[in-house]
């Protein structure tokens, strides 16, 4: 949910427990990008009538009732539809998990923290997960060696 109590578009995402995997909930920084953008889509839609999340169940309670939460394989498949449509090959919901990971790995120090930040964000239960989800790079290694 990226609402906050009063229905505005907080500046966290709040996944709690019982939607994500394993149960383990966190509440992750929505960048201000994102959530400018979140803003002004909510804008344009109110001004045109519309309240639903931008991204909702085809499900319904009650028939005509509000969109009901998003399963998990829900969310996987709208993804991967949004990035067909986007002309996006090989892009998944998992493999911006692995990019997001990576670059957070690799931008962590500059923000004063560590991986222990990074394996929070990402909801891992060990920093070995986080680890493997980290993507190596030639370049960076070939640099790494030169500054030794």
């Amino acid at each position: 949910m990226v609402t906050d109590g009063r229905g505005r578009i907080g500046r966290l995402i709040e996944l709690p427990g019982r939607v994500v995997k394993y149960g383990m909930g966190r509440r992750v920084p929505l960048h201000a990008e994102l959530r400018a953008a979140l803003v002004a889509l909510r804008r344009e839609a109110c001004a045109f009538g519309h309240s639903e999340p931008v991204v909702a169940s085809e499900r319904r309670g009650g028939g005509n009732g509000p969109a009901l939460p998003m399963t998990p394989k829900a969310v996987v498949n709208w993804f991967a539809a949004a990035c067909r449509e986007a002309g996006l090959e090989g892009c998944s919901s998992h493999s911006g998990r692995r990019t997001f990971v990576t670059k957070a790995a690799r931008l962590v120090q500059k923000a004063g923290g560590s991986l222990r930040d990074v394996q929070l964000l990402a909801g891992h239960r060990s920093i070995e997960t986080t680890q493997a989800y980290i993507e190596g790079d030639a370049d960076i290694q070939r640099r790494l060696v030169r500054m030794m």
